[in-house]
């Protein structure tokens, strides 16, 4: 039972953690929700009770609306992107090491995995990310980055639902989205390219 817990505490991370490297902050709320509402199960170690304190998840929600509604406005995406390489992968780290400490494992081993899986799975999906909207910046001039903004923002939520509801299923679609991600800008490149 100990290990069946710790293994999905581990996959529920994983999943937060490629969620954090689209949004940051959506991620963070919906696990702390979670957490507050004794959804799905969701424990959080002692240390980090904090995170599914009002005064937390009130914090969460209005950073998850500024990081959303300012993703969709050119120049600020850029610099939101820019601070996510740094601020992304310390969420998926507090994400993953916090469902780890509710499953009872140790809070150091639970902070070294989060920074072993966690932060680079947030730093990979980032990455992805910010090809996805080079290539689309320089196809489209940046007009269908407020459109990519969303697809990212729905993306993050369904993953994030997901790894809450059926993280068994995560690693499919953590696959399955790494796949996309690196198929579109490629596509929008290959187009690009076309002969006008």
């Amino acid at each position: 039972m100990q290990t069946t817990s710790i293994v999905l505490a581990v996959l529920l991370g994983l999943g937060l953690s490629a969620s954090t490297g689209l949004n940051t902050f959506l991620p963070l709320l919906l696990l702390s929700a979670a957490a507050r509402f004794h959804i799905a199960g969701i424990e959080l170690g002692a240390r980090f009770d904090w995170l599914s304190t009002d005064v937390a998840i009130v914090v969460l929600i209005v950073a998850s609306i500024v990081e959303i509604i300012g993703d969709k406005v050119p120049a600020v995406d850029h610099f939101l992107d820019a601070v996510g390489t740094f601020v992304r992968p310390i969420a998926a780290t507090v994400a993953t090491a916090s469902v780890l400490t509710g499953a009872d494992v140790n809070p150091t081993v639970a902070a070294v995995i989060g920074i072993m899986i966690g932060a680079p799975t947030s730093l990979g999906f980032h990455t992805l990310k910010a090809g996805t909207r080079i290539a689309s910046s320089a196809a489209t001039l940046g007009c269908a980055n407020p459109v990519l903004s969303l697809i990212e923002d729905l993306i993050s939520l369904s993953l994030s639902l997901l790894a809450i509801f059926v993280p068994l299923a995560v690693p499919i679609a953590v696959g399955l989205l790494v796949w996309l991600l690196w198929l579109v800008p490629k596509r929008i490149r290959r187009r690009e390219a076309l002969p006008t």
